[in-house]
């Protein structure tokens, strides 16, 4: 018997367009980008590779077809009666491989900038959340899934993430009820930064992470890191704290001389030479 053609296709395509730059999109488009166990394994390879690269700098996330991604593949723990495949070790070892991903992307140095269309349910969803930035098409709608399906909605960061996203009282609400946030009232509480057309999607992304790539590096891995470590810092002092230390050690790297000379010289400074 003849495999099916999306079972013969890589699970995720990796494109590198420019130095520092890398497309990452889930490929099932049959299932909505839903994740089976080797999906997820594989997308922890990809990540073995980017991540262990000093040059990489932004990493944009999108999916392939009619959707950013449906979470996990129920189809892939379920008997054809519904019923779980799956005892508890191999439970826990599959929320273990989904939200290992969730806490590299946050641990990386790189910007991680996804671009949303279609459903992001669940676990998907909870990928969009680690990102640094969300863009989102018109037709993006997000779910928190799980607490409709028996289970609760906090999976995969999702507790940790929306409430300092949208604020807890939202939080609460969307989490509690399972209700879907559609493209505009995502924009309006602050969940994505901005919303477009489908077919503008990747191009808004890519001129972000250009945007980024402006910068030096050392910049922009010290920002993200300030940003998420400050959003739980116990006081204003401790977040000073860290500025400090982080802006002090910026003013020893060379690029920041290669910025104060090109300030001087009135040009754009070119930096990483």
């Amino acid at each position: 018997m003849t495999a099916p053609i999306e079972a013969t296709q890589p699970p995720l395509l990796l494109e590198r367009p420019e130095p520092g730059l890398c497309v990452l999109r889930l490929n099932r488009p049959k299932c909505l980008n839903a994740m089976d166990l080797p999906a997820l394994r594989e997308f922890h390879a990809l990540l073995d590779g980017l991540l262990a690269d000093p040059a990489l700098r932004v990493i944009v996330l999108a999916g392939e077809g009619n959707g950013f991604c449906a979470g996990l593949d129920l189809k892939s723990v379920l008997d054809e009666n519904g019923k779980p495949t799956m005892n508890v070790s191999q439970a826990y070892e599959l929320q273990l491989c989904y939200a290992g991903l969730i806490k590299r992307l946050r641990a990386s140095d790189a910007t991680v900038i996804a671009a949303v269309h279609g459903v992001a349910v669940g676990a998907g969803m909870a990928l969009s959340l680690a990102a640094d930035i969300r863009f989102a098409s018109t037709s993006a709608s997000f779910h928190v899934g799980a607490v409709r399906i028996g289970i609760t909605a906090g999976e995969c960061g999702i507790s940790y993430h929306l409430p300092r996203l949208i604020g807890a009282s939202r939080a609460f609400e969307l989490m509690l009820t399972g209700r879907p946030v559609l493209a505009d009232e995502a924009a309006r509480i602050g969940l994505v930064a901005e919303v477009v057309a489908p077919e503008a999607l990747l191009a808004r992304a890519l001129l972000c992470a250009h945007q980024i790539l402006a910068h030096s590096a050392y910049s922009t891995a010290h920002t993200k890191r300030l940003m998420w470590a400050n959003l739980d810092a116990p006081s204003l002092d401790a977040a000073i704290e860290l500025e400090n230390h982080a802006q002090v050690l910026g003013l020893m790297t060379a690029d920041f001389g290669e910025a104060a000379k090109a300030f001087v010289e009135k040009r754009p400074p070119r930096f990483g030479l």
